[in-house]
Order: C-alpha cells, then structure tokens, then sequence
C-alpha cells in the first residue's frame, strides 16, 4: 500500500516528489525533506537566521506528520542537512524542543547547498 500525503499547512513540493509517502498497509510514513518556506506565501523565511529557519522548518514538518497522522512522538529516524555545520548547536536546541522526550535516530550532514538557499532542511521516518 502507498498513499501519498499533502497538506495546505505546509509548503507545497517544489519539485516531483510528494510532501510525505504512507507506506506499508499505513504504518510508515516517510516525509520528504522540508525547507523554511511560509506555507501561505512560498516565501523563504528568517534569511540568514538558522534559528528561526530551523523553527520554520519543524512547524512544517511537523504539519506534513499530521496531515499524515504521526507526529513528532512517532518519527523513527530523521536527517538533518545543514548549509553550515557551525549552525549544529544552534539548530540543536530548536530541535531538542520538537522532539522532547520522544527522540528518534539521526544523522546530519553539511550539504554545499540546498534548495532556495537554504539554511536547514530535515527528513523524517514515522
């Protein structure tokens, strides 16, 4: 089985993938990398700002879970990209916050560049 998901509270697919993909008779989800855009706007938010990118970040990722049915206490496994791996401590704590007690495995990774110039992008698996 495989549903994919969208949602209005998150940025639309600026390229040919879905937002998140429902796989495995509806028990995992896996979420396409996510950006901070304004879900409203398409704009690219907090330019410069890792803090408030990684914020952005989350609250759309964490839209894309719910429109999916998960949320953050049931990601198994996400994937932090960062323009700047300085940015690590930083984004960090935004995260640390998303996530609370409920934490999943991860790796992060320095990316040369990211889409629209981002500063963060994160994946999960719930």
């Amino acid at each position: 089985m495989r549903k994919n998901i969208s949602t209005e509270n998150a940025p639309k697919a600026i390229g040919p993938y879905a937002q998140a993909v429902v796989a495995s008779a509806g028990t995992l989800v896996f979420c396409s990398g996510q950006i901070p855009l304004d879900p409203k706007t398409g704009e690219m938010v907090g330019a410069g700002d890792v803090r408030a990118q990684t914020e952005r970040v989350l609250e759309n990722l964490g839209a894309v879970l719910a429109a999916a049915g998960a949320s953050f206490a049931t990601v198994v496994k996400t994937t932090i990209y960062l323009a700047d791996l300085q940015d690590f401590g930083t984004v960090n704590e935004v995260y640390a916050r998303a996530f609370g007690q409920a934490l999943p495995a991860r790796a992060t990774v320095q990316a040369a560049g990211l889409p629209r110039g981002a500063l963060v992008e994160i994946d999960a698996i719930a």
